[in-house]
């Protein structure tokens, strides 16, 4: 009786443990591309800020002023863009990643399931 127990406690630790490892590496791929698409949003927004400030910064008289107004207001345009677009893809990968963890906690939960509903059967056996 103390093995049959010993053996079921053995097989949940070993299978939450492998829970929690499969875990950790969705939320880690997840985060990474999270990561990713931040950076490449702010190395986006550097350029195209450090481009019209160049272009800012050459305005001397007021023609020069009313040339650079479009361009910032199409900088603008193009941010408020980006910033959306940005944001759909972070929604997207949220929502793969939480996916991916109701995937693993399903099949978790029904290996767990499998087995403790084995055990009875097992025990009767005997």
């Amino acid at each position: 009786m103390f093995e049959q127990t010993s053996n079921q406690v053995l097989a949940l630790s070993k299978q939450a443990a492998e829970t929690f490892i499969k875990v950790n590496a969705i939320a880690v791929d997840g985060f990474e591309k999270l990561v990713d698409i931040q950076l490449k949003s702010l190395e986006t927004g550097l350029k195209s800020a450090t481009d019209f400030v160049g272009q800012a910064s050459e305005v001397r008289d007021f023609d020069t002023a009313r040339a650079v107004w479009p361009k910032s207001v199409s900088a603008l345009k193009d941010s408020a863009e980006q910033l959306y677009a940005v944001s759909q893809e972070v929604s997207g990968v949220v929502v793969k990643t939480t996916e991916a963890f109701g995937n693993l906690l399903k099949g978790t939960v029904e290996a767990a399931n499998d087995a403790v509903a084995k055990t009875p059967k097992a025990a009767s056996k005997r």
